[in-house]
């Protein structure tokens, strides 16, 4: 699921708003990719996991839930969810959190 902000309007950068909610940063060394995971419990899977994107004036949030490593060997893929009531209810808490930035400004 994707969340899209007016880059005008945002306080933050996206990559200081995601750290400030339960974020943290990666990378991905294989596919030279950075993103952003926020972890379900003590292990390392499930997780949220978002991809930042910028369009013109746009920000672009592509979370999905990711349910485990991939479970067969040589491969770079995993388990995830992009939509779905688990997914659903962490777009809404992240709106009502980017909600509360757009009106400190």
């Amino acid at each position: 699921m994707k969340i899209i902000l007016d880059k005008n309007k945002f306080n933050l950068k996206a990559e200081q708003f995601l750290r400030r909610n339960g974020y943290a940063f990666i990378l991905d060394r294989r596919r030279g990719k950075e993103s952003f995971v926020r972890r379900m419990g003590a292990g390392y899977y499930p997780r949220f996991h978002v991809y930042v994107k910028r369009e013109d004036d746009r920000i672009i949030l592509d979370l999905h839930l990711d349910q485990k490593e991939a479970s067969y060997k040589g491969a770079h893929m995993h388990n995830a969810e992009y939509d779905g009531e688990v997914v659903a209810a962490e777009i809404k808490r992240l709106k009502a959190l980017i909600v509360e930035e757009y009106n400190k400004k």
